[in-house]
């Protein structure tokens, strides 16, 4: 049995600018964080005694001969391109909900390519899991996704990653010191909407309109060093990152008319009159959770006026994904 652990993550500024689309002729540039809330597979060689080949447990449980009788995308497509010729056990566990904005499906690609590589007696580096779960999600799904959330389900952490026109990207750890970062945690609150939605349909629109829509995401690129400057200077309030946040926020949801909706709108002027100093919703739009910058002492006020949402408290993740569990041969 393999047991791998992959974080999901927060992407506070610069989403947009990951797409191959964009960042192949501009470059790109985001700022966010792993967190502390995971993506849980465990994977074993399946013994011979079954009528079936291969069982994947998730929301649904596959009972199947033949890898191309996975309905599970993922890891039809996962499974394919490793040439896995011997039966096999694959379960599904998270933390919160797929769906939802925090990029739940790459954290499950890049979890699956990890104990799958444990189970064969491989080790792969952080830069290999992100580099082939991007490859797998747009190359052999073809989904319409970006490339950050692959990057930080694999590396962790809280960093500022900058995409390349030739295709590379580069992971820079954010350094700050204990205090800024106590701060930026107790100021970080998140909701879900309730709503889910498949965040590869809203980024179509997104993507559709790269081409039209160049000044707002040159203006996003900017912000995640504008970001970056403000985190470093200990001398400005946390409150300037989540006015920043706020700005994102409008221009984000000028990149199509799906982004947000009239009830989004509503959950996120609620929490701006309560207190908050700025947020945005997580993902390509439509759905999902919700993040709000908020003033450690009008946290209490904010959790009051959005009572009929769900609060999730997070941390950091620093680790990325790891294998928790490694026992090949059962024992």
């Amino acid at each position: 049995m393999i047991i791998s652990r992959t974080p999901f993550r927060i992407s506070l500024f610069g989403g947009g600018t990951d797409y191959p689309t964009w960042f192949r002729e501009h470059g790109g540039r985001v700022l966010g964080l792993a967190i502390n809330k995971y993506c849980y597979i465990s994977v074993r060689a399946l013994p011979p005694f079954f009528e079936h080949k291969h069982r994947i447990v998730y929301s649904k449980v596959e009972l199947v001969q033949d890898i191309d009788q996975i309905q599970h995308p993922a890891v039809r497509g996962v499974l394919t391109e490793m040439a896995i010729d011997h039966g096999i056990e694959i379960h599904h566990d998270a933390d919160l909900p797929a769906r939802s904005g925090l990029g739940s499906s790459s954290s499950f690609a890049v979890g699956l390519l990890h104990a799958l590589n444990a189970l064969r007696g491989r080790m792969v580096t952080k830069n290999e899991l992100a580099r082939e779960a991007i490859r797998i999600e747009q190359d052999v799904l073809k989904e319409s996704v970006g490339c950050q959330d692959q990057i930080w389900a694999a590396y962790g952490g809280f960093n500022q990653i900058s995409f390349h026109r030739d295709g590379t990207f580069e992971v820079a750890p954010i350094i700050v010191g204990d205090a800024r970062r106590e701060e930026l945690r107790q100021s970080i609150m998140l909701f879900f909407t309730g709503f889910s939605r498949f965040a590869s349909d809203f980024a179509q629109n997104k993507i559709a309109n790269i081409g039209n829509r160049t000044r707002q995401l040159e203006t996003m690129q900017g912000m995640a060093d504008e970001a970056l400057d403000i985190l470093g200077d200990e001398g400005r309030p946390i409150r300037d990152l989540g006015a920043l946040l706020h700005e994102s926020w409008l221009l984000k949801r000028e990149l199509a008319d799906s982004v947000s909706t009239p009830e989004i709108d509503e959950i996120y002027a609620a929490g701006r009159d309560a207190g908050a100093i700025g947020g945005k919703l997580l993902g390509a739009g439509g759905g999902g959770f919700m993040v709000f910058l908020v003033e450690p002492e009008k946290r209490r006020q904010v959790r009051e006026r959005l009572r009929k949402l769900i609060h999730v408290s997070v941390d950091f993740d620093q680790d990325g994904s790891k294998i928790v569990l490694y026992q090949p041969n059962g024992l």
